[in-house]
This record gives C-alpha cells, sequence and structure tokens, in this order.
C-alpha cells in the first residue's frame, strides 16, 4: 500500500521525497502551488507506505504509478522529484506519459555517486551505519537549513531505516560505475517531455552537456549555495521558478 494525499484543484503536480523521508517534507512547498492539483506520496517503504522486497529506484517508479491510478490523474502530470525522488519520477516519466519533470538536486551521473558511496560500503552495511548516512547526506549540502526544516530533516536521517537505504543503494554498492553509467543511458534517451534539473551546488565539469545529449528537452540550472534542499531554502523562488516551467 502506497499512501498519498491530495490537495487543491487543477493540472495535476505530483511530488516525489528523497531517501528517508516522507510526503511531509513538501509542507513548505504544496502551499504555494494554488491553482494545482497537489499530490504526494510517501514511497516504498517510507512514511505510512508498506514495506516491499525491492527498494530500488526503478521498482520505486510504479509507486507513482500505482498514486496516478489511484488518485484517477486523467491528464499527464508534472512531476516534482527530490534526491532519490528525483530519479524514481525520471524512471517514470521514461515509461508513462508526463507533463514535464522537475529534477530537485540529483545527479543522473550514478556512476560518480557510486564511486564516494562504495567506500563507506562496510559502514553501511554495520553498526556504522547511521554515522554513514549521516556523512553522506551533509556531503550534499544540508546547512543551508534552518529551523524546523532542519530538524526535520535531520530527525528522518537519524531514524533512517537500515534495509531500506540498502535496498535503495544495493545496486550503487554493487555494480560498477560504468555499469551504472550505461543503465542511466539506456533509460534517459525515452524522457522526451521538457526537463528541468535544479542544483543547489555544482553537478560537475560538463554535467549539463552530457544530461542535454541525453535528454533533449533538459535545463539545468545551479542555486548556488542552496545546497540539497534549495526548494526549503528558497520556497518561493522554488515555487515561482516550477509555476514558469510548467506553463511553458
Amino acid at each position: 500500500m502506497i499512501a498519498w494525499e491530495e490537495s487543491g484543484a487543477g493540472p495535476p503536480v505530483v511530488f516525489v521525497h528523497g531517501i528517508t523521508e516522507d510526503r511531509r517534507g513538501w509542507d513548505r512547498v504544496v502551499p504555494l502551488f494554488d491553482g494545482f492539483r497537489c499530490v504526494r506520496l510517501d514511497l516504498r517503504g517510507h512514511g505510512e507506505s508498506s514495506d516491499a522486497q525491492d527498494y530500488s529506484a526503478l521498482a520505486m517508479a510504479e509507486d507513482v504509478a500505482e498514486v496516478v491510478r489511484e488518485a484517477r490523474i486523467d491528464e499527464p502530470p508534472l512531476l516534482i522529484g527530490h534526491s532519490l525522488g528525483a530519479f524514481v519520477v525520471t524512471v517514470y516519466a521514461a515509461q508513462a506519459p508526463t507533463k514535464a519533470v522537475v529534477n530537485v538536486d540529483q545527479s543522473l551521473r550514478i556512476g560518480e555517486f557510486a564511486v564516494a558511496l562504495q567506500t563507506l560500503a562496510d559502514e553501511l552495511r554495520g553498526p556504522g551505519f547511521a554515522d554513514a548516512v549521516d556523512a553522506i547526506i551533509r556531503s550534499l549540502g544540508i546547512e543551508p537549513l534552518a529551523g524546523p526544516d532542519l530538524e526535520y530533516a535531520s530527525r528522518k536521517h537519524r531514524d533512517a531505516r537500515q534495509d531500506v537505504v540498502l535496498g535503495v543503494w544495493e545496486q550503487v554498492l554493487d555494480s560498477s560505475p560504468a555499469d551504472l553509467d550505461a543503465l542511466v543511458e539506456s533509460v534517459l534517451p525515452a524522457v522526451q517531455v521538457p526537463y528541468l534539473a535544479i542544483h543547489g551546488s555544482d553537478p560537475g565539469a560538463g554535467y549539463a552537456e552530457w544530461l542535454r545529449s541525453l535528454v533533449p528537452h533538459a535545463t539545468v540550472e545551479l542555486w548556488d549555495g542552496d545546497g540539497h534542499y534549495l526548494h526549503l531554502v528558497e520556497p518561493d523562488r522554488f515555487a515561482a521558478r516550477v509555476r514558469e516551467f510548467a506553463s511553458k
């Protein structure tokens, strides 16, 4: 069972959270999308959703499909995903009708992430799990958050379930970076809709060109200094930019 909720009326927007988090992570953002039908969900193993045997991002795309069906969304939705959620909605857009995609701070060059993650494999699979997760998330840029947003993110990471996190990252931990990049590059050309990737820190040299070579309608923006939670650091700017993007 995938837990979800909706609010508002208008063109459908589906919000998908990052790893260890849940749909509450969009509480600051959703009220800024008046005039839209906002649907948000908890991915499998997160929030109030059921557990599953497969926690891969590829499998989680079916969570989005399930909610689209249950919510009876009868027109291609705008998909907004943060972190893991951005990868999930990208996979969904490669195989199902979608109006457009907003990727919030998730590099799709997974091979680069694998190089760093695999150095922490023993800690993630052992008693050092919590410290390893904290180090990984902080490396992505959590410092710009403040107040309730920082407390929420920190609490969710602190309470992360080892089995779920390892399920999400299993393929990244066990595959070569080259194989992971090849897998992503086999999927991305099927994304034929407008695609906005906003990053709170530099995704790396040549990233924008690489992404546009695979996703022809991709736009990459850098909101330098906003970190991994740019949508919470600048929620008004984020909502305004997505509204502009969705109107085209």
